[in-house]
């Protein structure tokens, strides 16, 4: 269950979740929390060096900074002087005795002149002061360099792989790793991704042999498909079709003779090819199917089904559906070994000239979370910060989680320390970084019976608002995944909250004239029926450049009226 967050009531002990929209004052609720913790107003009070607050941006973080320090500020005012304030800091004054105002006012003053010491870190930085601040505990040298750039060091320890493994390949199987994989740099780039994680890969096979079974398992695939009679289906298939193209027994339009001729000699020519495994039939694949048959037939009905039911036709979606899912090439199996061995270089390298890359922090803090000494250095960061606010918590990915969890153990719900997280899963912008919605989920699961949500969007118009709700609300209420696809039976674990509006009443103006929601709806779903790709949704390539070039010149026609 979800409650409305009312920061004055809102638990400042145990984990808790808070799930807040683009423009529902996140900051804010951030802000005055921070002012409760200061006062400790249901806690124990705390300085800004004892509050860990983190980020995901160097720029979020001066922004947050600046922003606690300003409200804290505010507030100090608001007790020492009684100045005029918004509902939250008048609720909280009452809460005091007068003749203890001042108190509180001091003690908020000095927390905005330790801003500048305050504990708002990124998740690097903050890692990185871990690292040098325990670093008996989390067995890490005490002299060591953080390098801005590691591409040279990695680009040394995956040439010595590329010589050590690859260079001495045999020519089958350096042509087959040529094909996804031609140099080192290539190399590198795949395997950057797994390098974060090398203790969650299966112990490899070497290239040689990774490649040697591919290339085996692949030549029995694809044997096994050439195996098939697709000459004599081809042959029979063209017979009746040169038959009916004889009597102009189809709209040649909808299926051209000539680019039947041209697919049918296409898949024969693969079918003998002994070594061709791409198929080139491109809309073949669509038209040569009985449906299509049926659309462009205008003659005798006994001579459709004839064709219509030949075997080449029944055949060729289990061919094609074979054809895009071939068997493992043994890339996962190259990468994971290249991963593991480059991975233990680079390392060893960095280790003998006292470096730490950016990359690094995360899963040294995270290996020390893991290992012997983890007890006590989750002791002392627990100790060091009892209360942690995790801003942009959609953007976390499972090395991050992992380290918060070891550290404050989220699903324990521990009274002695505080565990904030704030997000929302619709913002998730880091994906390529490695954050993941699974991770979101997992710590929604550990705060179930303790979600909180900031419902009120005070940055969009009401009618935006209300069309937003109007476009989810009906996926999330039929049967079936729910509006974010994740729902199984009664249980979903992202459930879609509808907004409510602030009360902005801007509308539309377009060449000096307002226009109503018939007019002009604040929220506009567009879609080409032509461009359908049989599953409801938008086409690829040349179709989806078609609906950019569409959206952006309405754009550009209502920008160039508003400047009328």
């Amino acid at each position: 269950m979800t409650t409305t967050l009312d920061p004055m009531t809102f638990p400042l002990t145990g984990s808790q979740l808070i799930e807040a929209s683009a423009g529902t004052g996140k900051t804010t609720a951030i802000t005055n929390l921070y002012l409760r913790l200061v006062l400790g107003h249901g806690c124990e009070p705390l300085l800004p060096d004892r509050i860990l607050v983190v980020t995901f941006t160097e720029a979020a973080t001066q922004e947050l900074r600046d922003r606690i320090r300003a409200r804290l500020s505010q507030a100090a005012q608001a007790f020492r002087d009684g100045t005029e304030a918004d509902a939250f800091l008048s609720a909280l004054r009452a809460d005091y005795p007068p003749e203890s105002h001042a108190e509180q006012a001091r003690a908020l003053e000095v927390a905005a002149e330790w801003m500048d010491e305050a504990a708002v870190f990124t998740i690097h930085s903050w890692a990185w002061r871990m690292l040098r601040e325990h670093a008996f505990a989390s067995d890490t040298l005490f002299d060591q360099q953080l390098v801005t750039d590691t591409g040279p060091r990695l680009a040394e320890a995956t040439r010595d792989y590329w010589r050590a493994f690859i260079a001495g390949l045999e020519p089958t199987a350096a042509q087959w790793l040529g094909s996804w994989c031609a140099h080192p740099d290539a190399l590198q780039r795949q395997i950057r991704s797994l390098l974060a994680r090398p203790t969650a890969l299966a112990i490899p096979l070497p290239p040689k042999e990774a490649l040697r079974d591919a290339a085996r398992r692949h030549a029995e695939w694809l044997q096994a498909l050439k195996a098939e009679p697709w000459a004599e289906r081809v042959a029979d298939f063209r017979e009746i079709f040169q038959r009916a193209d004889a009597v102009d027994a189809f709209d040649r339009r909808k299926l051209g003779p000539k680019n039947v001729e041209g697919w049918l000699n296409s898949l024969e020519a693969w079918s003998v090819e002994a070594d061709a495994v791409a198929l080139e039939l491109k809309k073949g694949w669509e038209a040569l199917t009985p449906d299509r048959i049926h659309a462009a037939w205008k003659g005798d009905p006994a001579l459709r089904d004839e064709l219509a039911g030949c075997e080449l036709l029944t055949e060729l979606p289990a061919l094609k559906t074979a054809l895009d899912n071939p068997p493992d090439d043994g890339r996962g199996a190259v990468l994971a070994h290249a991963a593991q061995w480059i991975g233990s270089r680079f390392e060893a390298a960095q280790t003998q000239h006292a470096e730490l890359g950016f990359d690094d922090l995360l899963t040294r803090l995270d290996r020390a979370l893991q290992g012997p000494g983890a007890k006590t250095l989750a002791g002392m960061i627990r100790a060091q910060y009892p209360v942690v606010l995790i801003d942009e918590f959609q953007d976390t990915d499972p090395t991050q989680y992992r380290i918060f969890d070891a550290v404050y153990d989220i699903a324990g719900d521990h009274a002695q320390t505080a565990v904030v997280m704030i997000g929302d899963p619709k913002q998730a912008i880091y994906a390529f970084r490695g954050a993941d919605i699974h991770t979101y989920l997992k710590a929604r699961s550990a705060c179930a019976g303790r979600l909180h949500t900031l419902a009120v969007n005070y940055r969009a118009a009401g009618a935006m608002v209300a069309g937003v709700n109007r476009l989810f609300a009906p996926a999330e209420e039929r049967s079936g995944a729910g509006a974010f696809r994740f729902r199984r039976g009664e249980d979903n674990p992202l459930p879609f909250a509808p907004a409510t509006a602030a009360g902005r009443n801007e509308v539309f103006v377009v060449g000096g004239v307002a226009l109503d929601d018939r007019e002009a709806p604040a929220l506009q779903l567009w879609q080409d029926a032509t461009l359908d790709d049989g599953k409801g949704l938008p086409g690829v390539g040349e179709e989806r450049w078609a609906i950019a070039e569409a959206f952006a010149s309405r754009l550009v026609e209502w920008l160039n009226a508003a400047e009328r």
